[in-house]
């Protein structure tokens, strides 16, 4: 009874290794405001859930095995963990850099603000947006393919194995790449924007230099920013959140 208890114990604290590396940086379940407590708590269920999937006889060695190789098991259960929180993460770190832009350029830059799930502070209008972007993740059920992937890790990368440091780097600067180049596209409008709007301030500027042009236009290039922004929010919001899908789906 003791070795089958110790056994179990052993086994669920690898388990956790690898969903709670996940989980820590995982868009949602990382929410700063959330209290660490839950996120145990949350971490324990997905792990007694687990139980279950990770290969039987890849636990029953765990009982024998010295103590190097278990805390070479924990450590790479951990960085495997890890790897697939931050391949979601990546979304949301993208979706911060195109924020930050689109609010720059459409003169609502000063406005201070904190992320939803981060501590860096940032425009008050990048964080109502990113906020909208987080709803949605848990509206559209993603969040339970983020935890079903867990589960189909440890059939991609079985227990103990790890990942390859190039084939890590490799799918890091893949994923960096579409997730850069989607966010670029659903933000582009606003890029757009900007550029033809500091055109005209500027060639207005040029025409009559007494005037302050900049100052007088900023309250307009503010509402016009705010028109495009009513307009294609909708568009944003389900262009992002249809490529997180895929990559919940596919990857």
């Amino acid at each position: 009874m003791n070795e089958i208890t110790s056994t179990g114990v052993l086994s669920a604290f690898v388990v956790f290794c690898r969903v709670g590396g996940c989980l820590m940086i995982m868009p949602g379940f990382s929410y700063g405001l959330i209290p660490v407590r839950v996120r145990l708590f949350v971490a324990f269920a997905v792990v007694l859930a687990l139980l279950g999937v990770v290969p039987v006889d890849r636990i029953a060695t765990l009982e024998t095995v010295d103590v190097g190789e278990l805390l070479r098991l924990i450590a790479v259960e951990t960085l495997v963990g890890v790897f697939i929180g931050l391949m979601g993460r990546m979304f949301f770190m993208m979706l911060q850099t195109i924020l930050i832009a689109m609010v720059t350029a459409i003169g609502l830059g000063g406005l201070p603000g904190t992320m939803p799930d981060d501590t860096e502070m940032l425009p008050a209008l990048a964080t109502l947006i990113s906020l909208a972007a987080l709803t949605m993740l848990f509206v559209t059920d993603m969040h339970w393919e983020l935890l079903k992937g867990i589960a189909e890790s440890y059939r991609a990368i079985p227990l103990g194995i790890g990942l390859s440091p190039a084939v890590a780097l490799a799918s890091i600067t893949d994923q960096m790449t579409d997730t850069f180049l989607l966010v670029l596209r659903i933000g582009s409008p606003f890029i757009v924007y900007s550029i033809i709007v500091n055109f005209a301030v500027g060639l207005a500027n040029k025409l009559v230099p007494q005037i302050p042009v900049y100052f007088i236009t900023t309250p307009f290039v503010i509402a016009g920013g705010l028109m495009l922004l009513y307009l294609t929010i909708d568009e944003f919001l389900l262009n992002f959140i249809d490529g997180f899908s895929r990559w919940a789906f596919g990857g």
